[in-house]
């Protein structure tokens, strides 16, 4: 689906360390000064032919919405009037969830509803203020105490969202002389928070480690050849949320310590779904002293929002107090921070949750594989009907969708050109008969457009 184009200008300045490391900071570099000001028409015109461009041509042109509603496929931004988690209500209509990321299905467990409404009454709705200045709460610092304790980390820092910790994070650590390896199916939030960056980016193919290794390879010998050295960073989605794929974190940390780069892993679909104790990607390699840095959020499987960063307590200390997206954003309101605090007794205390959401997805995802459904190589709640056309992807979301199942379509540039899917995802409180209602659903319509015989 072709969108608008967006340019983003990142007001202010900032200083630069220059580092051996990318956590070793030896001064500050000369200030750069912010984009204040964008136009596409500096200077008047100099011939009454030349027209004038307006910022809001660019909307004239966005047709795609308009033709996929007067095509009736259009399935974006529908409306729940209703939810009970695994069963929501749309236009009066009940239908099958299997489009959450509420893994766990916590959202709407007592503890953790009967915990955001304490907190409300004790805190209020909001903290009408930024962590840095009138915005942090001593929950707030109860809620990183606890996450650095669970992560195995020194400490912990909480943000407003999941996107706003990469934006922050990354455009924080990584500065003029450090380079960034990321992999090409890395979430937007990473990709943005590497453009807010001033470092160089390297885009590697999908979990290829021969690909991530020559690009460490060719940027090592730039600075042997006279670069100005500075720090690494390689940041990879624990699980991605797309394909349900892991990354391959034994070998990204063979390659980090070979070339002396740090990792970033983004957790967000893994923590409360990976690992002994729900503690994520690192913790399923047995790799929690490996990795750097872990950073999520508090949407998915914690089931409220809000994001987080765990790591060394002095990097930590730095995140504090240069993300740009922490400092200037509102606090996250306390009933968001106490919700999350009652789901993480849940993911602690209840490892039958996990255990049932694993045998939740495999059930599904082998029906939808015996049916002659490419699946993709995922063993995650994520499990993507991958179609390979736009329209028929379409087509197929609103058959289901009319058959009482909601998903959600995904296409170019969220996924590869050909690689249009549906998304499908479980969680651990769907019951055995709501799951094989979806697989009767989903033959039934996958029979009538074909895609299976």
């Amino acid at each position: 689906m072709r969108g608008a184009q967006y340019a983003l200008a990142l007001l202010g300045t900032r200083s630069r360390g220059d580092c051996r490391s990318l956590f070793e900071r030896s001064g500050p570099d000369p200030r750069i000064p912010g984009l204040s000001h964008l136009s596409f028409c500096p200077e008047a015109p100099t011939s009454t032919e030349t027209p004038l461009l307006d910022l809001f041509d660019k909307v004239k042109e966005f047709t795609t919405v308009d033709d996929l509603v007067r095509a009736g496929i259009y399935p974006y931004f529908t409306p729940i009037e209703d939810s009970e988690g695994t069963v929501v209500e749309i236009h009066g209509r009940r239908l099958l969830m299997l489009g959450s990321n509420n893994y766990l299905g916590v959202t709407h467990e007592p503890t953790v509803v009967e915990a955001g409404i304490a907190a409300t009454k004790r805190y209020g709705s909001g903290c009408t203020g930024s962590r840095f200045l009138n915005g942090t709460l001593a929950l707030h610092e109860e809620l990183e105490q606890r996450l650095a304790k669970f992560l195995k980390k020194e400490s912990a820092l909480v943000f407003t969202t999941g996107y706003q910790t990469n934006l922050g994070v990354i455009s924080a650590l990584v500065g003029r002389r450090d380079a960034i390896f990321t992999d090409r199916e890395n979430h937007a939030s990473i990709m943005d928070g590497c453009r807010l960056s001033y470092g160089e980016i390297h885009k590697f193919r999908h979990n290829d480690m021969a690909d991530l290794e020559a690009k460490l390879q060719r940027h090592s010998a730039g600075i042997r050849e006279g670069r100005a050295p500075g720090g690494k960073l390689i940041v990879v989605d624990g699980v991605y949320s797309m394909l349900g794929d892991l990354a391959p974190l034994p070998e990204i940390v063979r390659l980090a310590k070979r070339y002396g780069a740090r990792v970033l892993v983004d957790d967000a679909h893994s923590i409360g779904v990976f690992g002994p104790t729900g503690a994520g990607t690192a913790e399923h390699f047995g790799l929690e002293k490996e990795v750097d840095l872990v950073l999520g959020t508090f949407s998915k499987s914690l089931g409220s929002v809000g994001g987080y960063v765990a790591g060394d307590a002095d990097v930590i200390d730095y995140i504090k107090h240069l993300a740009r997206s922490m400092i200037f954003s509102a606090a996250l309101p306390a009933p968001s921070v106490a919700a999350v605090c009652a789901a993480l007794d849940i993911v602690e205390q209840q490892p039958e949750r996990r255990q049932q959401l694993h045998a939740n997805a495999e059930f599904l995802r082998r029906a939808f594989i015996d049916m002659g459904f490419q699946v993709g190589p995922g063993k995650s709640p994520v499990i993507p009907l991958i179609i390979g056309s736009r329209e028929a992807t379409f087509h197929f979301w609103k058959e289901l969708f009319a058959a009482g199942v909601f998903t959600n379509p995904v296409t170019a540039p969220a996924v590869p050109e050909g690689m249009d899917l549906l998304r499908c995802s479980v969680m651990a409180t769907h019951t055995r008969e709501q799951l094989e209602r979806v697989v009767e659903i989903v033959g039934e319509v996958a029979k009538k457009l074909r895609f299976v015989a």
